[in-house]
């Protein structure tokens, strides 16, 4: 059975910085593109941060541009969001998520529909 876990989010003061990582199991996703979404209260689900099977190609939504950083480690099969300067906005569940594909070529994927499977969510909230 193939499970992504998260773990690493938390509370946090506005213009701190969390990483956040997904540790899979049950299979290994080392030459997968992987990707980072996050859901907040009431809003749909979008996109954060994609990243190329070597890690040499990533994607941010434009609002994270500059503030958040995706990468991975293949020999441990874990990948990783940093985010730096957050804010209340950036408040929400993020979710790590993986394609059903062993090899995604020279591509990260920007759609959910790209994905197959997902993490259970780890949450970012703020502290007043």
């Amino acid at each position: 059975q193939v499970q992504l876990v998260e773990s690493g989010g938390g509370l946090v003061q506005a213009g701190g910085s969390l990483r956040v990582s997904c540790a899979p199991s049950g299979r290994t996703f080392f030459r997968t593109a992987m990707g980072w979404f996050r859901q907040a209260p009431g809003k749909e689900r979008e996109l954060v941060a994609s990243i190329r099977w070597s890690g040499g190609n990533t994607f941010y939504a434009d609002t994270e541009k500059g503030r958040f950083t995706i990468s991975r480690d293949n020999a441990k099969n874990t990948v990783y969001l940093q985010m730096n300067s957050l804010g209340p906005e950036n408040k929400a569940f993020y979710y790590c998520a993986a394609p059903r594909n062993y090899y995604s070529g020279h591509n990260y994927y920007t759609g959910g529909n790209d994905y197959a499977y997902w993490g259970q969510g780890t949450q970012v909230t703020f502290s007043s």
